[in-house]
């Protein structure tokens, strides 16, 4: 849990910042969007590119080793983005985040795939919301900190990349303390075929309709929670006129949102994992977005329909995610996790495409994009609605 506390800090500092930084250069409005929408695609495709090698690596070996090895490598990466910020080098800096975006790839699928290996099966969405909670105030801290890095070291930025790095040395010895779990899978190939291999854990997938439908309803919410996250920081500066510290804070209140949210549903599971939030979550999610794209909302108004939009964000992921990690098989954990990871990012990675046709294809407001993220939403929730409308209990 604290490994995972700081890995959510770093990924949205860094990404954080080097937005910001890209938002203060004085580029036009044009340049601006394209290379918000950039940063938000290249921490996207190395979930796309590297997932499965993470779900392999997940089974192949102890899920402690990957996640205690992926941390040293975060180190190196934090020390390359404090280089690349020192030289206020804007290719660099997204470079950072690319390599932060692979960084995280390989180590979801070893995080979420150890929860059922160290909690009863009753516990499992208990301890989703918890994690997801800790996820979700390493986003507000690390969102914020993005914000006031680039304010605090508008003229030494490469001094948030020495902070970052020292960082990664806690998540390293935090990770020192998980559960050294064996392997699952110790004499399983590398698949050299990563399309192959996606395929073959659909097919996985699609046998189990609860598995199947789970993954489907993963890619829906990383979709409408990538596409929010680009364009909230975009409304803020243009139609709310907020500070970067302001925007960072908006942020906050969602995070904050999905992550009481999240707990919330944990402890409404009572020991199941309870696919009825989902469509509950979506309905909440498509109503919040209704005040937020409206013309009249103030500062105050708009916190309070995002924080709504956070906290019914967490009653749709938790019983996503807790039946993603329960069905599949012990030695195929890792594999689905890793498939599941790369197709929720294939989510991001077209919110991010939307966000850029929406406005500079379409010339949408701000505001009517927070009303496509509701309907996508809302869309998703009457999928899993119509397709189960009662428990799924772990037996």
């Amino acid at each position: 849990m604290a490994t995972q506390f700081q890995n959510a800090f770093s990924d949205n500092a860094l990404k954080n910042l080097v937005i910001l930084l890209v938002m203060a250069r004085g580029l036009s409005e044009q340049e601006r969007n394209t290379y918000v929408a950039l940063a938000g695609a290249l921490f996207a495709a190395p979930f796309i590119l590297f997932s499965m090698l993470g779900g392999w690596l997940a089974d192949r070996f102890s899920k402690q080793r990957v996640m205690s090895s992926v941390k040293v490598a975060e180190v190196a990466i934090m020390l390359f983005a404090a280089v690349a910020l020192t030289l206020r080098s804007l290719p660099l800096e997204l470079a950072a985040v690319f390599l932060m975006g692979c960084h995280s790839a390989i180590f979801g699928p070893s995080k979420y795939g150890i929860l059922p290996e160290v909690l009863p099966h009753d516990r499992l969405s208990w301890g989703n919301g918890i994690l997801e909670l800790l996820t979700f105030l390493g986003i507000i801290f690390g969102t914020v900190a993005g914000a006031f890095f680039a304010e605090s070291f508008a003229g030494t930025p490469g001094v948030a990349g020495l902070i970052l790095a020292a960082l990664a040395i806690v998540g390293w010895l935090c990770s020192r303390g998980v559960l050294p779990v064996p392997a699952a899978a110790p004499e399983r190939p590398l698949p050299l075929n990563p399309v192959a291999e996606l395929w073959k854990q659909l097919q996985v997938m699609k046998q189990d309709r609860d598995l199947w439908r789970a993954n489907w309803g993963n890619v829906g919410f990383f979709f409408v929670a990538a596409l929010v996250q680009m364009n909230l920081l975009l409304h803020a500066k243009d139609v709310l006129k907020l500070a970067e510290t302001q925007s960072g804070l908006l942020l906050a209140a969602l995070a904050l949102g999905i992550g009481i949210g999240s707990v919330v549903a944990g402890f409404a599971s009572r020991g199941r994992i309870e696919y009825r939030l989902v469509p509950i979550g979506a309905l909440g999610l498509a109503l919040s977005t209704l005040p937020m794209g409206s013309s009249g909302t103030g500062v105050a108004g708009f916190t309070c329909a995002l924080a709504a939009l956070g906290f019914s964000a967490g009653f749709f992921i938790v019983p996503i995610a807790a039946v993603l990690q329960h069905r599949p098989s012990p030695e195929t954990k890792g594999a689905v996790q890793g498939a599941a990871n790369l197709l929720s990012f294939v989510g991001i990675l077209a919110a991010s495409g939307v966000q850029w046709v929406a406005t500079e294809r379409l010339h949408l407001a701000t505001g009517q994009v927070f009303w496509v993220c509701g309907a996508c939403a809302l869309l998703t929730g009457a999928y899993a609605a119509i397709s189960r409308g009662r428990f799924i209990r772990v037996e």
